[in-house]
């Protein structure tokens, strides 16, 4: 365990003489009951397996921050990148701060944040691995970086940018509670470095001694309904009405002056010109999940199409080859992008609780029945085709209702407005049938199979689908328009950064369902030819804007640090190749 010094001062130490026995969300305290056998086990930290003598060991810890003291000295950060020997690119906590007013009447307020141990922890729910424990001691949600293969879910569902995704080594990690120090009686090493009194720990709920509040959210902190964060805070100074974010989040924190409680509201810090940014928008991090969701979402939606009667002349040995290729591709690419490929195989670990997992499993459900279906078309003589063919139809079709069904509700985060909305299913469903029976077509135009009957239906499946997605981004840009959200900030981006690909994908989407439109109606099969490029840069551009415009909700940056626009800049001026800075240098 953490060895204490012979001179540790006072103010390091746990204090929590008398405690509270529930929390303000009705939960108790008390993490495990007493004589329950999980109260006599040990972390076997370093090893040791031995048992803290705190007496508070089994009680829900969490953290209590008083803005009113922080001065934005960086102690705490400093001190928690010490103890976890982190590099520079990596802070499991860190510093950051809104300003409001003018000259010569401004104010500045800190916020330190780490992880806040929450009472309800999306990214346990959500890791597919089974990398995170909520533990009875102290409550703490720890994470075994080891277990990880660095998918990154966890970082997209957490609202308060914990979880740390390390791109070198391809793995998550982020604070621990030290509960290596709270094993000996001392306080974590951020609360204990503060050198304002500012940051303090303890048993929820109490009060560190000279304060008074504990409120759950201060101007800038992110919403605490999704996970009931273990942090509660004290700032008594008067705050102007609306404070901003210095970084580049468009995004500033407007008083309710009925409730005193901010909200997040649109800050236009950039302006309301429109740009191309193609380099940004299609060099992103995501591209890998682009090819996956669109290749996967058509090849569901064409073997769908395959089982209906009117298209039965397409379920062939070649389509069906190639419909496997597509599927194969995708999910290769998928693969490669984890941090660690070579440990997919952890992704079904948590099918309970991940949506992650469940995607994984249904997906790869669809994938084995779709193999075997074309398998049994290219030998039907093979022994027990008849019994195993239907089988593989049976295996495929639920594979894709069920993971066609998480691949939609993996992205429905609370701490992701922009995808939190219906039209997320809308565009996986329009993309299905529009990639899907535009597959089909030109297939079948290049086997010389293509009829006017069969032209009409495709050519109806695929209006069917661009109109669904048509409705779901009207819908989708007249709910983020007024809201009070970081959708709102998502809207703003979609319609001036990344304005005129916004603009060219709405227009090449209403052109494929016109061309679409025409050849359901009659007007000839070789409208495939035109539409084919329309429908796929539209679908391209599209998934790019669904990943590169979401902005999460997430506490304030600084100048430098936590700040994506200077990232940006980092790597385009070649600053990132000075490590000190914290930016490493873009691999994607």
């Amino acid at each position: 365990m953490f060895p204490i010094r012979p001179n540790e001062p006072d103010y390091a130490r746990l204090k929590d003489p008398a405690c509270h026995s529930h929390n303000r969300y009705g939960l108790s305290i008390e993490t495990v009951p007493e004589g329950n056998p999980l109260r006599e086990r040990s972390l076997n930290i370093n090893n040791d397996d031995g048992i803290g003598a705190n007496p508070n060991r089994y009680k829900q810890h969490g953290f209590f921050f008083n803005a009113d003291n922080c001065i934005a000295c960086h102690a705490c950060e400093s001190a928690c990148s010490e103890k976890n020997d982190l590099p520079p690119h990596l802070a499991f906590r860190s510093v950051g701060f809104v300003e409001g007013g003018s000259y010569p009447n401004t104010q500045r307020l800190n916020i330190s944040m780490a992880c806040n141990h929450c009472d309800n922890p999306v990214c346990l729910k959500g890791c597919p691995t089974r990398a995170y424990t909520k533990f009875a001691e102290y409550g703490a949600v720890l994470q075994d970086p080891e277990i990880c293969f660095g998918c990154g879910y966890c970082t997209w569902v957490c609202p308060y940018n914990a979880p740390q995704l390390d791109p070198v080594k391809g793995q998550v990690s982020k604070c621990n509670m030290c509960v290596d120090r709270l094993e000996v009686g001392l306080k974590p090493a951020c609360a204990a470095a503060c050198l304002g009194k500012a940051l303090d720990f303890g048993v929820i709920e109490n009060i560190p001694e000279g304060r008074s509040q504990a409120k759950t959210e201060i101007p800038g902190f992110p919403r605490t309904d999704i996970t009931h964060p273990n942090i509660r805070f004290q700032q008594t100074r008067v705050t102007q009405r609306e404070m901003r974010r210095l970084d580049s989040t468009p995004l500033k924190y407007h008083k309710d002056d009925a409730s005193g409680t901010f909200a997040p509201v649109l800050d236009p810090k950039h302006g309301f010109a429109r740009q191309w940014n193609l380099k940004k928008l299609l060099g992103s991090h995501e591209n890998a999940h682009i090819a996956f969701t669109l290749s996967v979402q058509a090849v569901m939606g064409a073997f769908a199409m395959l089982l209906l009667p009117a298209l039965a002349s397409l379920n062939t040995p070649p389509v069906l080859l190639v419909l496997l290729a597509l599927m194969a591709f995708g999910l290769l690419r998928l693969n490669l992008h984890l941090g660690k490929p070579l440990r997919f195989y952890r992704g079904f670990n948590n099918w309970r609780l991940s949506p992650v997992s469940r995607e994984i499993a249904g997906v790869s459900l669809f994938f084995g029945g779709l193999a075997g279906y074309g398998f049994f078309t290219l030998f039907p003589g093979f022994p027990l085709a008849g019994l195993l063919k239907p089988a593989t139809v049976a295996g495929a079709l639920l594979g894709l209702t069920f993971g066609g069904y998480y691949m939609y509700r993996l992205y429905r985060i609370k701490a992701r407005p922009f995808w939190d909305h219906w039209q997320t299913a809308s565009s996986f469903a329009g993309t299905g049938l529009a990639l899907g029976g535009l597959l089909l077509g030109l297939l079948a135009l290049v086997a010389g199979s293509m009829t006017a009957d069969l032209a009409a239906t495709l050519g109806a499946l695929m209006a069917a689908g661009f109109a669904l997605e048509g409705i779901g981004l009207a819908a989708h840009a007249r709910a983020l328009r007024p809201a009070q959200s970081e959708g709102a900030a998502s809207f703003y981006e979609q319609t001036t950064t990344y304005g005129y690909p916004y603009l060219v994908r709405n227009g090449l989407l209403g052109l494929a369902l016109l061309l679409a439109l025409g050849i359901a109606l009659g007007a000839g099969a070789a409208l495939l030819l035109p539409l084919a490029p329309v429908a796929v840069v539209a679908a391209i551009l599209g998934r790019a804007l669904f990943y590169v415009l979401v902005i999460p909700t997430t506490m304030p940056g600084a100048f430098f640090w936590r700040n994506k626009g200077f990232v940006e800049h980092a790597r385009e001026t070649g600053l990132a190749e000075m490590p000190q800075l914290g930016v490493i240098p873009d691999t994607h």
